[in-house]
Formats: C-alpha cells, structure tokens, sequence
C-alpha cells in the first residue's frame, strides 16, 4: 500500500506488515527482514517512512491492560492513541501529563519521537512521565527497559526515532485532575519583547503556555500569547462533535502571499477582540488543529515542510528576531507560526529535541529550490546559535546538523537495533 507522511512531501510503496499478538510481533520482528515501526504515520517527514521496505504497525497491538487509579499507572499496548487515553479518563479524573498539539499519536510514538507540548517548563517530556516498557528487538528478544532496569536502552529509546526496537507495551503515570477543563487567559502582544517578558512572567503560576505569531506581514513579530492551568472544574465533558475535513488536495497551494497575509492580519486582530480570561475544555486548548481532517491537503500536490528548531534561550530573543527578517524578505511564511519557551529540563532521551531554550515552529509550502534557500539561511543561524532542529518534523535537515545538534549520538549508537531502518536514519545516521 501507499504510505505518506504528514507533509506529504513524497509517496512510498510500502509494505505494511499488521501483526494482531504479541507472538505474531516477535515473529515478524524477529523474521530478519530489515523494518521500521509505524504508528499513525502523522510525523510530518521522514522519520517515520521506510522508502519501499517493511514498515510493521501497531494498529491491531492498541489495547488498555490495566490503570491504577490510586497510583495513575496506566499499562497499555503501543498503538492505543493519545486521543483514546484522553477521552477514555479526563471524566475519572486523570489526563496525560504531557500531550503534543495532536492526539492522533500513539504511545509507540510519543515514547520513540519524545513529544513535548506546552507545558514543558512545568512537566518536562512525554518521555519523563514513562515508567516502563517492553522492547522488541530484531534477535527475537523482549526486554523491559526502565530507570532501574536497562537504563542505557530505556534512556535511547525514548526519543530515538523507533531505531532501538518495536515498543510493545508500556507503563505511563497520568496526571491527576478535577476534569478536562484548563482555565486560560489570551493576551495579544504587539512585539517579541513583549512575548518573551509574557513568557517568562507566566512561567511561575502557568502550568501550559504557547504563542502564534504573525510571521509574513510588515508587523511581523506580534502575536497572541495563550497560558492555561487545568480547572477546578468537575463539569463532565460532553464527546466530541464531528469535525470538519478538507475533502481533497487543490492543484495548487492555498497557503501563498496573499493567503498568508490575509490570515496573519485577521487572526492578529480576532486573538486581540478576543482576549481575556476564558474556560476550553481540553481538546480545543491542546488540539485546536484536530477537528480540521486532512488539513494537510491545503498545502496542494507538492506538499509542505515543517521548520522547528530550538536555540539556547541566552540568545533566543535575537536569534528569533533575525529568523523572522529573512523569513520575511523571502516572501515565505506560515500561517501556523508558533513560538515558545522550554523549561530548564534536560531531555528525558539520548536524541529527545526538547531542552532548555525558545522553540520556533513553521509551516512552509514546498516551492521547491526557492524554499530550500530559505532553509539554507535558517540553518546557518540556527547552527552558529548552538540550536538544533527536531527530526520528528524535519524531512531535509544535513548530516552535519544532525551531528551537531544531537551530541549524545554516538553513545545512542551502542543501542542501535541493527536491523532497524528509517528513510531518516538512511539520510543522516547510516
């Protein structure tokens, strides 16, 4: 069958090995035929895909094994999805401690990509809320990797991209909650000044903070700062409602100058009318991208790339400021700019992108060699700043960047199944 990845940058023939047991797991994984994991296929580039090899899924592998509601220990299969996890507790009071900006990930995948959310200087990583799980690897074997058991694998496997083993089952801590509520407060800010003071200033009393920001008009820089605690809230929460869908990909990109524009000015400005204090039940604080099926479509047949990268927060606010004047003067932009600060936490994984310092993230339609040189530009400021960028999104990064970037890579290297391929790992590891 076909598989694509989210920026939908290319299609692979692929096959697509489902095994329904633990048992018909191992044997798969075990057969000596070279495999990658798959989950949701929902990473955005190549980190996910196996070119025209075997990609083995976790769709039928998507169970509940068992929750203790006194500890909030959750053991489940590897393909049962965020989404599922929310709906099925936030009424029982339990969420997930770490959750990214879509619910369509699978606990193999959040564990294997680390996936951080908006809450990082409160909670850190997904990978800091696992306490346990069982690894398949290639020789046949199921190991229980951990804190206290296996460490060496348990801290590679966590952010390493699926390239350690088949992630069979896991055991993670859920958060305890009144409900599924967060109270939040929307503040527009006119410049990146201001977004790093909100920023900084909310830290102390704010468990979840994130910003868009207008990254395409001539008032490049403001934005809408959105800061959130869960609620005290018992109110149940009603199921979700069906969502809208683009029904099919345009022959050409929707998301152009004019577009862009368009949206930055209008957002800008509703986010301002707007803002204040308000109540959102939890899907549209985290999720806000999920009730739009197929969003990806807008991008039209040639696809999307997403650039995130992360800078040491020392020279965050320069670094940004510079990013943005070349993104601008390219006639590029995103409508889905976002722009935030990491914690002070030391990532959970030997290759997790989540550290101390300002996260940058952007959409950019594919326009071929003129968005190549943009990136090009993007990367040597990112480079000289000692920042790197996320492999989960990344479908072009260099070798050399990943290198620099990801300074525990050799010792990841020791954990490495060797039978074990991505269309990434081919690029800039293998």
């Amino acid at each position: 069958m076909t598989l694509t990845a989210w920026g939908r940058l290319r299609t692979n023939e692929a096959k697509i090995s489902e095994p329904a047991t633990l048992g018909d797991l191992v044997g798969r994984v075990a057969s000596g035929e070279q495999f990658l994991g798959l989950g949701l296929a929902r990473s955005y580039g190549d980190v996910g895909t196996n070119g025209d090899g075997v990609s083995i899924s976790s769709a039928n592998l998507n169970k509940m094994v068992s929750f203790d509601p006194e500890s909030g220990l959750l053991t489940c299969e590897a393909g049962l999805t965020l989404r599922d996890i929310q709906q099925t507790f936030c009424n029982r009071g339990f969420m997930l401690p770490v959750t990214p900006g879509t619910s369509f990930v699978t606990i193999g995948g959040a564990i294997a990509n680390d996936v951080h959310g908006k809450n990082h200087h409160f909670a850190g990583t997904f990978g800091d809320h696992v306490v346990e799980f069982d690894l398949v690897r290639s020789d046949g074997s199921i190991t229980t990797c951990s804190r206290n058991q296996n460490e060496g694998l348990f801290r590679a496997t966590i952010g390493g991209l699926g390239l350690t083993g088949f992630i069979a089952r896991a055991t993670i801590r859920l958060a305890r909650v009144a409900g599924g509520w967060v109270e939040t407060e929307t503040i527009a800010y006119g410049n990146l000044g201001e977004f790093f003071s909100l920023a900084d200033d909310s830290e102390a009393d704010w468990q979840s903070t994130v910003s868009w920001f207008d990254c395409s008009t001539r008032k490049a820089g403001r934005g809408s700062f959105l800061r959130g605690n869960p609620s005290g809230s018992t109110d149940p929460l009603a199921a979700a409602s069906s969502s809208l869908a683009v029904p099919l990909v345009p022959p050409i990109s929707l998301i152009n100058k004019l577009s862009l524009d368009a949206f930055n000015i209008g957002y800008y400005h509703l986010k301002k009318a707007t803002s204040g204090k308000a109540r959102m039940n939890y899907r549209e604080f985290y999720y806000p991208l999920d009730s739009i099926q197929h969003w990806n479509r807008v991008y039209g047949p040639k696809g999307f790339y997403q650039y995130q990268s992360v800078v040491p927060r020392r020279d965050g606010a320069e670094v940004t400021k510079e990013m943005l004047q070349i993104i601008a003067r390219s006639s590029a932009g995103s409508f889905l700019g976002v722009l935030k600060t990491f914690g002070d936490k030391q990532p959970a994984g030997l290759l997790s992108f989540a550290r101390p310092g300002v996260t940058l993230a952007l959409d950019f339609p594919n326009r071929g060699e003129a968005t190549e040189k943009l990136f090009a530009k993007l990367d040597v400021i990112v480079s000289e700043a000692g920042g790197c960028l996320n492999p989960s999104k990344d479908a072009r990064m260099s070798r050399q960047m990943f290198e620099a970037g990801f300074n525990r890579l050799a010792e990841f290297g020791q954990y490495r199944d060797p039978n074990i391929a991505s269309d990434f790992s081919r690029r800039v590891i293998d």
